[in-house]
């Protein structure tokens, strides 16, 4: 005769809460990583239109010092930026 076993309601109840709950973390994580995404994206786009801005404005000085260095710094937050965002987004994923 083979044995029976009568499963605990509250064991099934647990489990099945962990198991919902494992679920929503992944849901969460995921959501995280594309929202992080998308604020490296912003943040970067914003860090390099600024650049570019601050390139033009100084290039409509006449003074030639001026727009190598305002070209030189400009390329430099460039860099940064990219560089920055770059292992942001490695971290992140």
């Amino acid at each position: 005769m083979a044995t029976q076993t009568k499963s605990d309601p509250v064991t099934d109840t647990i489990e099945t809460a962990t198991e919902r709950l494992a679920e929503l973390n992944e849901k969460a994580a995921a959501n995280s990583r594309k929202a992080s995404a998308a604020y490296l994206s912003s943040y970067e786009n914003a860090v390099v239109s600024l650049a570019d801005s601050y390139e033009k404005a100084a290039g409509a000085s006449r003074v030639e010092w001026v727009n190598t260095v305002a070209a030189a710094q400009a390329g430099f937050t460039r860099e940064v930026t990219k560089a920055y965002t770059a292992a942001a987004r490695e971290f992140v994923s």
